[in-house]
Order: C-alpha cells, then structure tokens, then sequence
C-alpha cells in the first residue's frame, strides 16, 4: 500500500512533458522550507556554514523556477506536526506514509537504505536483525518520527515493546549515544554514514552491517496539499527531472557523498 501510494503521488506531480522545464522561470513566489540536520543531506562545513544536499537542490530549485525560498532548521518531529497542521509549506528528504500522503505531496529525487551501524565491541554472534533482537541487553537508537522501511519497522516495533529502543530528537544525539557506548546499535540511513566514515568519526571498528539489502527508501520534497497548489508541484517535478537527465543530481550527490555511492541513488 505504501509503495502505491507514493507512486500515485509522484505520478501526480509529473504528469507534464519533461523538457519543458526549459522555459522561462514560474515564478512560485516566497516558500518558507524547513530543514533539519541529518548526515550528508545536511550539515555544517568546516566553517560553520550549512551545506548539503537538501540545500543544494534548493538553491538550485530556487534558481531554475525563481522561488524565493526562505530555509531555517527545525527538528524533525516538529516539521511534521507543522506540516500536518497546515502551518508549514514544504521541507526535504521526506518519506512517503499513507498517512502523510492525505495532507503532503511528495516528489522524489533520490534512494537510500538504512544500515545497522554496531559498536565494535558486539558479540560476532550478532550478525543480523533476529540475532540482534537474541540478545536482551542490546538496545538500539534512532530519530523519533523517521520511518525506516518495510524490514526495520517490524524489528523496531519488537524492540520497542521489549523497551531496548531509544528515540532521539535528531541525527546529533543519535550519534552522541552511539559514541558514549548508551547504545549498541544505531540505524543510518548511507547519506548519514558515509561522510562520518570519510572524516574519521565513526572511528575505526565500528561494524557497518547491511542487514536490509532489498530495502529502497525513497526520499523527496514534501509539499503541504493545502499550501504549496498542485501546479507549483508539478513545476518542482518537471525541474528535478531536468536535473536528473542533465547531470545536475548525480552532482549534487557526488559533492556530498562520493561518486560510489551517489550512483546507488537513483531508483526512484
């Protein structure tokens, strides 16, 4: 059901020819977007500066359509409730739920799949989801109001009923639990991990364990139904396809994650 929805919904908003996201720009006015800080999607450089590829494909949103887009950082929790309550137009890197579908559109422009990262010093015996859950003192931590795909959700939802499962407000604590040792086991989705992987963070040892292989998370725009009209949405699909087909994307992706895994995160 998840996955027919979030198709007919990507269906809606690109229903037009492709190419003729060439003409001049649509003029879609002021937007405020929410984003919210989460591995290579975005962060802060070695200057402090945000960066990302969430704000990249909004600044090169904003330059293609001539939206005046106007960013600030929230937490994840309070940018769906926002977006629920009909008070916030847009945010990024959102997943599709039934539930989300009935107040957000959705258009994708990239893949990803969780990965189980352990601590180095975990039993050799914990090797996937089932012998995780086999061994009763080891918990694990993720971000409250993310969904993490058909494998994990039912796993998550055991632990949870066990009370082996911290909620965390955002990416920062997640990992700040991991490091401490609070927890055994974090799940990130490759856009999170792998910057920490190439700046040495994770350190070495850490077990990067890819225990849903068939998993594909698909994240987009997500587009306030009541706020953002269907016709700016169909905008934001024709100019994202254009960026896919001109190399804009693999780019963007690249820049943020490396060429291996950028070219992993087009299934959509």
């Amino acid at each position: 059901m998840l996955k027919r929805g979030f198709l007919a919904c990507a269906l809606l908003c690109c229903i037009a020819a492709p190419r003729a996201a060439t003409h001049a720009p649509f003029d879609c006015g002021d937007i405020a977007v929410a984003f919210y800080e989460h591995g290579a999607l975005y962060y802060r450089d070695g200057n402090g500066r945000w960066t990302g590829i969430d704000k990249d494909i909004i600044d090169e949103l904003g330059k293609r359509l001539g939206c005046r887009f106007h960013g600030f950082v929230d937490s994840r929790v309070r940018i769906w409730t926002n977006l629920k309550g009909n008070t916030l137009p847009m945010s990024v890197s959102g997943l599709a739920t039934p539930e989300r579908l009935q107040f957000a559109r959705f258009v994708p422009y990239f893949t990803a799949r969780n990965y189980v990262l352990l601590q180095k010093n975990t039993s050799p015996a914990v090797h996937d989801l089932a012998s995780f859950l086999a061994e009763p003192s080891y918990k694990v931590a993720v971000i409250k109001s993310f969904k993490h795909g058909a494998t994990f959700e039912p796993w998550l939802s055991e632990l949870r009923r066990q009370g082996r499962v911290y909620e965390t407000a955002d990416y920062s604590s997640l990992m700040r639990l991991f490091k401490l040792g609070r927890v055994q086991a974090v799940l990130a989705l490759n856009t999170s991990w792998a910057p920490l992987v190439r700046q040495r963070d994770l350190g070495e040892g850490v077990k990067i364990m890819d225990w849903a292989p068939k998993d594909v998370i698909v994240g987009g725009l997500v587009l306030s139904r009541q706020l953002i009209p269907e016709a700016t949405a169909e905008q934001f699909a024709l100019a994202l396809h254009a960026m896919r087909e001109d190399g804009t994307l693999r780019a963007i992706f690249t820049r943020h994650v490396g060429a291996e895994l950028a070219a992993g995160m087009f299934n959509f």
